[in-house]
């Protein structure tokens, strides 16, 4: 007896493959929350940019005017008897800040004390920078000779050194040799810089001073008053 053998495609109908499914894109909603502002973060910064906008620049030579001095003796005060252009008959020059006001010298001070020049802050008359200056000095005496010879006519300088917690004295020579002594005198109550030095015979001698809390505001500047100081040869 033959055996008839089915072929599973035959009993069973044809399958059909399920049809392809169009490719779906799913979209994830993901939350979004606003960064929060760090107020103390945001205050710091903000302190720090007003403290650099509102800062003092540095001094810069646009806040200085220079002086010419002329050492003139009292009887050529004021250009009599000599030459008029102070520029041009100059013998010393230093720089002055920008809104000092000049203190008249009169011919009874260049007579006692040979006061030559002298410029004050308007807000602390005591925060100031003069001349002075002698005749018949060819040279320089002794560092310590030479700053108790000036304090014998200058009463303030006088109280300074007196009350000094520290005085220092230095000798500089120029570019051209020409030798400076530079005293620094530091006292509970002020701070005072000197520069003297000797030139055509006459003993030079310019000051800075100031009181401690101007000192301890200005320094930067004093000093740069201080530096300026220079003779003409």
């Amino acid at each position: 007896m033959a055996t008839t053998v089915f072929s599973p495609s035959a009993a069973l109908p044809p399958t059909k493959p399920p049809p392809q499914s169009k490719s779906q894109v799913t979209t994830v909603s993901i939350p979004f929350e606003k960064p929060r502002l760090n107020l103390a973060a945001a205050a710091a910064a903000a302190a720090i940019a007003a403290t650099v906008l509102t800062a003092a620049p540095p001094p810069s030579l646009a806040e200085y005017k220079v002086y010419y001095g002329t050492a003139a003796s009292a009887a050529n005060y004021g250009g009599y008897g000599g030459n008029s252009d102070k520029k041009a008959s100059a013998e010393y020059v230093y720089d002055v800040p920008e809104g000092w006001k000049e203190k008249l010298v009169t011919k009874i001070q260049k007579g006692t004390n040979g006061t030559d020049s002298e410029f004050y802050n308007p807000k602390k008359k005591s925060e100031k920078e003069y001349l002075t200056f002698l005749d018949g000095f060819p040279r320089l005496a002794p560092k310590d000779v030479v700053l108790n010879n000036l304090a014998l006519s200058d009463v303030d300088l006088q109280d300074l050194i007196a009350g000094a917690d520290k005085v220092t004295a230095e000798e500089k020579p120029d570019e051209k040799g020409q030798v400076y002594y530079v005293y620094e005198i530091e006292g509970g109550g002020g701070h005072s810089l000197i520069s003297v030095t000797c030139t055509k015979n006459k003993l030079y001698a310019h000051f800075v001073n100031a009181p401690t809390p101007e000192w301890n505001r200005d320094q930067e500047t004093l000093n740069h008053l201080h530096q300026s100081f220079k003779t003409i040869n």
